[in-house]
């Protein structure tokens, strides 16, 4: 029984750490209060009054405490709504990520397993590119979770006042390599970086820069930008 994930989902997982916290706390803004329904065979999900194109990511038991792929689902496999987690399965198998490209994962011996569950989601979305994922009850012992693909959810932009806050939650998820947290987040977006032992610099569009330099242990030890001087 595993009580910890894979050093390769571990890597994978740090490159999305960052820039899916930034996503999720956008679409936690965009999503009403609400009851939500699904209707898995069109793709769509709607919560009060925003209705959007999901596909499903997958499914966890809470009393068995395990996740299951939604390609996997004996009764969905092949349907369009698992095309998504199809995907996933692919980049699984192409790089080695056990989690990934097998049906499901037992993650009763986690400390959390609910956490567990929510991070297998997070890379999930990573790899998709999602901006964000949402997940619901589905019955008294199963959550379920989806990620949006539609126009009307787009991908939060990079914003240099929140940047720090987000590389900093990123690097505190898995606490595995802030390295690898800063390098994904700015790989999400598109920003190119000059990469060192310990320090990375991020170079932004408009000319503004930043640094983010590491301690010894590996550790985010400062976040510095320079504003452009066009």
């Amino acid at each position: 029984m595993n009580s910890t994930f894979t050093d390769a989902f571990l890597r994978a997982a740090e490159r999305h750490a960052a820039w899916g916290a930034e996503q999720l706390e956008a679409l936690g803004h965009r999503l009403p209060r609400g009851p939500w329904t699904a209707d898995l065979d069109q793709c769509v999900y709607q919560r009060a009054d925003l209705t959007m194109r999901i596909g499903l990511l997958g499914t966890y038991d809470l009393a068995e405490q395990t996740w299951l792929w939604g390609w996997a689902n004996p009764g969905l496999g092949g349907s369009a709504v698992v095309a998504a987690s199809e995907r996933i399965a692919e980049f699984g198998r192409a790089n080695g990520v056990s989690e990934l490209q097998n049906p499901g994962v037992e993650l009763s011996g986690f400390g959390d397993p609910r956490l567990a569950a929510e991070t297998l989601a997070l890379v999930g979305m990573g790899v998709l590119g999602a901006p964000g994922y949402i997940g619901e009850p589905a019955g008294p012992g199963t959550r379920v979770y989806f990620a949006p693909d539609d126009p009307q959810i787009q991908p939060a932009a990079l914003d240099p006042i929140t940047m720090p806050r987000f590389l900093l939650t990123g690097a505190g998820v898995l606490q595995h390599s802030a390295h690898d947290v800063v390098i994904g987040y700015f790989a999400h977006h598109g920003v190119p970086v000059e990469v060192a032992a310990d320090r990375i610099h991020a170079h932004f569009p408009d000319g503004s820069t930043a640094e983010i330099t590491f301690d010894v242990l590996g550790r985010i030890a400062a976040i510095n930008a320079t504003a452009s001087r066009r």
